[in-house]
């Protein structure tokens, strides 16, 4: 069965349960009214005997007093109601009834006229008859002077009274099924329309292949289904970038790794017999082959750059770090070497990888700038976040290049053939967000650039 039906079938269930056991309470407590009514009913009738018994209309002048006529005359005077009888029973036999026919003869029943004729006194009971069950009361009559025994018998057909519970719960039966009818064809389309983003999720996730991750999901509504619904759309997104991204790389990837390849394999099948040019072709692939290994090794660190173990944490003490970084760096170029400023803090970071970073970013600031321009670092601390820079005196970076060098393999307009495969950035941004930061680029044309590296600091840090 499918979630739809599964969700639909259980919601029935407990609606039939709950419709079922209100139907039986409905019964019950009908019944139990019911039942007391009747016995009020009989109760009433007994009384409305023992004061007609009081009254002058029993023995009016001129009529006789036994008690066959008495009773006789209550009789005539007391009709009963729907589903009742009356009748009188005079020295243990029946003798008169009421004028309404009854569901059921009871007084021709000789052996239940004989048994209530026994009664001394008022007694109440149940007797089961051709019409189903019936409530009796007998009520026994002695006249002071009239030798007779009588007595007065009061009948309540309970089946026949019970006709119009009947009848009202077999409408409340015939509105639940409807109902029920009603709500499971309700609850069919109410609970496709719900569950259609996961059907369409499922539809999607079959469609989807590595070559097509363009299918999105339509999500209507703000419940928890349409939040799943953004958050595969959310997730088909990422993928998509994801493939996109890989197959960018591995056609960079492929691209910067053939050229040395080819020019390793070419200056290697003409290599001739001549010292001189031998060795001038072993400096050259011993070049290339050290471009293709800083390209590999920039790819491993780039690969393990979304693994977990990619940072060592550590206290580390940013203003030893920016020294330290600054004195490695003064051996690289002929440059003016500044210290901006120091941030007297220790943070918990990988102390290697943000020297790394530093490093990239100081490589940079060297292949674009000239002798005697200045390259500065420095490193400073907000309440939150550490700051570490690296800033120069260069040409700067050209606008048009600014959203994409820190791409991989992307290089800028006014980059030239010696400024490597164009994954240093990438690294620095990489190395940045894994410590869960940003890289920052302040920049004008002719004027410098400054990259700022920034990452967040846990509060409390050590100043």
């Amino acid at each position: 069965m499918s979630a739809r039906a599964r969700i639909l079938a259980w919601v029935l269930l407990v609606v039939l349960l709950a419709l079922a056991g209100s139907l039986l309470a409905t019964r019950t407590v009908l019944h139990n009214q019911l039942d007391q009514r009747l016995d009020n009913e009989i109760a009433h009738e007994t009384g409305k005997l023992r004061a007609f018994l009081a009254s002058a209309d029993a023995r009016p002048a001129g009529q006789p007093a036994t008690v066959e006529a008495i009773l006789g005359r209550h009789l005539e005077r007391n009709l009963p109601e729907k589903y009742e009888t009356f009748f009188s029973i005079i020295d243990g036999a029946a003798s008169r009834r009421s004028a309404i026919e009854p569901p059921v003869r009871l007084d021709t029943d000789p052996k239940f006229v004989a048994e209530l004729s026994r009664a001394t006194s008022p007694a109440y009971g149940t007797v089961t008859t051709a019409v189903g069950s019936a409530r009796y009361g007998v009520v026994p009559v002695t006249i002071e002077g009239s030798p007779g025994r009588g007595a007065l018998v009061i009948v309540e057909f309970v089946d026949h009274a019970a006709g119009e519970i009947n009848d009202v719960v077999g409408v409340m039966a015939a509105m639940s099924g409807a109902a029920l009818v009603l709500a499971g064809l309700i609850g069919w389309l109410v609970a496709g329309r719900i569950l259609a983003p996961v059907r369409e999720v499922r539809l999607a996730a079959e469609q989807i292949g590595e070559t097509d991750l363009s299918r999105r999901i339509e999500v209507r509504g703000s419940d928890d289904v349409a939040a799943l619904g953004r958050t595969f759309n959310t997730m088909l997104d990422r993928l998509e970038s994801a493939f996109a991204g890989q197959r960018d790389f591995i056609d960079d990837a492929g691209h910067e790794l053939r050229t040395p390849i080819t020019i390793v394999r070419g200056h290697l099948e003409l290599m001739g017999e001549d010292p001189e040019e031998n060795a001038a072709t072993r400096h050259l692939v011993l070049d290339e082959l050290g471009r293709m290994q800083r390209i590999v090794d920039d790819l491993l660190v780039l690969a393990k750059s979304g693994s977990p173990d990619f940072l060592a944490p550590g206290d580390t003490d940013l203003a030893d770090l920016t020294v330290e970084t600054l004195a490695k760096s003064r051996p690289l170029a002929d440059r003016v070497w500044r210290l901006d400023a120091v941030a007297e803090v220790t943070v918990r970071a990988d102390g290697q990888r943000l020297t790394q970073a530093l490093l990239q970013l100081v490589s940079n600031a060297v292949r674009h700038t000239a002798p005697g321009q200045e390259i500065a670092l420095g490193s400073e601390v907000t309440a939150t976040t550490a700051r570490l820079w690296v800033r120069d005196t260069g040409e700067g970076v050209p606008p048009d290049s600014r959203s994409r060098i820190f791409e991989r393999f992307k290089r800028g307009s006014n980059s030239s053939g010696d400024d490597g495969a164009g994954l240093g950035l990438a690294i620095v941004a990489a190395i940045a967000e894994a410590h869960g930061g940003r890289v920052l680029l302040d920049t004008a044309p002719g004027e410098g650039a400054r990259f700022t590296m920034e990452i967040p600091v846990a509060e409390g840090a050590d100043r």
